[in-house]
């Protein structure tokens, strides 16, 4: 079967703040992207948090979110801007990278995104995840879901709530680390953010991602 008859893949994930490596580890290779925002907000996850190298070793950044009484769909979890989070994330981000070799090439596109005044979360994630993607040069359409559906089609492969912010620093299904140059110490840090890639090994990055997958998620 030829890549034109072949039945079109689809990875189902949950969106992520400023995904981790091993995100796009899962996903790198599948020829559609759907979002699952139709489910329960969970608190502590990835949904809203990210892992960065800093010279005080790995900090986490994680996006406020406004308190409710009951659950709430995520699509629906609102930001709470009130608490100026944009400006401990970009200082943060500004003294861990600003000496990384590809800073300059990503920062003023990253700045406009946090720094956007966006309402929802899942709005926030979205904007991220496009510029991660074209960063990477990668073309995978993404999609959202409209309700939440416990079981999919067998075309499309389900990772929802399987990368867990836990687990950062520990093994992974989805992710073999390779290591990389990074900022801050001797020892490679595995599994942090996306942009620590970006600006340490800037075009090299996709080469280092297809390395990094563990499985063929497609099978």
């Amino acid at each position: 079967m030829n890549q034109a008859d072949r039945q079109s893949q689809v990875a189902l994930i949950e969106p992520h703040y400023l995904p981790s490596i091993e995100f796009f580890c899962t996903i790198i290779n599948f020829d559609k992207l759907l979002l699952e925002v139709a489910e329960h907000y969970a608190k502590q996850t990835y949904r809203n948090r990210c892992y960065i190298n800093t010279d005080k070793g790995v900090q986490v950044l994680t996006v406020p979110i406004i308190k409710s009484p009951t659950k709430i769909i995520l699509k629906n979890a609102r930001i709470d801007n009130q608490s100026h989070w944009q400006n401990i994330h970009w200082r943060t981000i500004q003294s861990a990278y600003a000496k990384a070799p590809f800073f300059e090439h990503y920062s003023d596109k990253l700045k406009n995104i946090i720094y956007a005044q966006h309402e929802f979360l899942n709005e926030l994630n979205l904007a991220l995840l496009s510029f991660c993607l074209v960063s990477l040069k990668l073309t995978i359409p993404v999609s959202e879901t409209m309700s939440y559906q416990k079981e999919v089609g067998k075309d499309i492969k389900d990772f929802r709530n399987m990368i867990i912010a836990k687990n950062q620093s520990e093994s992974s299904t989805f992710y073999q680390p390779i290591s990389y140059y990074q900022v801050f110490g001797n020892t490679f840090v595995r599994n942090l953010s996306l942009i620590d890639l970006l600006f340490c090994a800037g075009p090299d990055s996709l080469r280092i991602l297809r390395a990094s997958r563990k499985l063929d998620l497609n099978k």
